[in-house]
């Protein structure tokens, strides 16, 4: 019986391994990069238009790379977004926001959410300026979102016309639209369609050729925004992989092995070349290369002081940015 049990777990444990790769999305902290997708997916659904996640704004006055967490582009805004993950009592403090978690009243301070938005709204407008790009008067601004139940900002945060609290947050609807768009009906008033069309696609265009965060997705749907490195293994897979790099491609995606590869377990990874148009491959442009699956992945994630290695088998895909 103990036999049969033995040999059970390791077939299975083979199984998985090969066919499946590791089931288990690495213990590492994507909480912060996680939840800004998903308020960048839920604001694309009540605004429409297209989110982007992770950007990394050229400061011409610090002649340094700006972070912003989501910039959310329709018809007729642009919303910088600063997605905040505050829990606790939140109030103002000497020019910072103090997040109080326990009864002991011991703080955390950050800086001004408020502040730093408007400033990440004034680096983006220089920014899309110097790329040939006039927003209209009012249509740009900025928001502090504080998605997490616990979060409970005193009424001197709250009430700022900048910040969405939770219960602001779950309440958000589409009905909400006219008091943010109403400056459209005024600045295209007797335009063309064709002349706002235009405008519309050099901002998305600007926006998806502008400086970002890579992206690594583990299974699961469970993203990390950071910087990819290198790749790690033997002399055979890194050769193979040589052409899988930032200058040359800018997405791959991780491929289970064939459920009847039994004599050469491998992981098919999957890539296309980068287009600096921002436009998506065509499927006939992806191209293949196996590797092992105990092949790594060295990545430095947003928050982390060192970068950290990830096996293949668990990752779904990797966006690099420019």
């Amino acid at each position: 019986m103990l036999v049969e049990i033995f040999c059970g777990v390791v077939f299975y444990t083979i199984f998985r391994r090969y066919f499946f790769g590791d089931a288990d999305v690495p213990d590492v902290d994507a909480r912060t990069s996680d939840l800004s997708f998903v308020v960048a997916d839920r604001l694309e659904k009540i605004y429409g238009g297209k989110a982007y996640v992770g950007l990394r704004i050229p400061d011409s006055e610090t002649s340094a790379r700006q972070h912003i967490d989501v910039v959310l582009a329709t018809k007729r805004e642009v919303m910088v977004v600063a997605v905040r993950n505050f829990t606790g009592l939140v109030v103002s403090e000497g020019g910072n926001w103090a997040c109080i978690r326990d009864k002991k009243h011991k703080s955390e301070i950050f800086p001004d959410p408020v502040l730093e938005v408007a400033r990440q709204t004034e680096i983006l407008e220089s920014y899309l300026e110097l790329r040939g790009i006039s927003l209209p008067k009012g249509c740009l601004m900025g928001k502090v979102i504080l998605p997490n139940p616990d979060c409970r900002p005193a009424y001197s945060i709250s009430f700022q016309p900048e910040v969405i609290s939770f219960d602001k947050w779950v309440g958000l609807k589409s009905e909400m639209k006219p008091q943010f768009f109403s400056w459209i009906k005024e600045v295209f008033h007797g335009s063309k369609g064709e002349a706002h069309n235009d405008w519309h696609e050099k901002l998305h265009f600007t926006l998806n050729t502008t400086p970002m965060w890579d992206r690594l997705e583990f299974k699961g749907a469970k993203n990390i925004l950071g910087e990819f490195i290198e790749f790690k293994g033997n002399a055979e897979d890194l050769q193979a992989l040589r052409h899988v790099n930032r200058s040359k491609v800018g997405q791959f995606i991780v491929q289970k092995p064939s459920l009847f590869g039994l004599g050469r377990s491998r992981l098919s990874i999957m890539y296309s070349p980068r287009d600096l148009r921002g436009n998506a491959a065509a499927a006939y442009e992806w191209k293949d290369v196996d590797v092992k699956p105990s092949t790594e992945v060295l990545f430095q994630p947003l928050d982390s002081k060192k970068p950290l290695k990830f096996k293949l088998s668990s990752v779904a895909s990797v966006s690099l940015s420019t």
